[in-house]
């Protein structure tokens, strides 16, 4: 019984650091760049956008489709940013024990 008791303890602290995560991750924000850093994309640990730059030199009408490459190129880079760092976390987190492929707890 009592390694039952010490398991629920171990599985009320994981859910404390999840929460705690959670929070982090809102907090964070990661900047993508593309284009030489002609566009950067803010987004938070969860991948909500806030703010997107774009150079002055990027704003001609015969370019729109360069300027749109670039913000979804940007926007890729942050999202490639949030990933490691979330692993990088989970892995604080869960003491290195490996979590298996594919499997996303956010």
């Amino acid at each position: 019984m009592k390694d039952l008791m010490g398991v629920m303890k171990q599985v009320g602290e994981m859910q404390a650091r999840m929460q705690q995560m959670q929070e982090e991750l809102s907090a964070l924000e990661i900047e993508g760049q593309a284009g030489a850093g002609l566009v950067k994309v803010t987004l938070t640990g969860k991948g909500d956008m806030k703010k997107v730059q774009i150079d002055s030199s990027l704003m001609k009408p015969d370019e729109a489709e360069i300027l749109e490459d670039l913000i979804v190129a940007a926007t890729h880079d942050a999202k490639a940013k949030i990933e490691t760092q979330l692993q990088a976390k989970m892995q604080d987190m869960t003491g290195g024990l490996p979590l298996p492929p594919g499997m996303k707890l956010f």
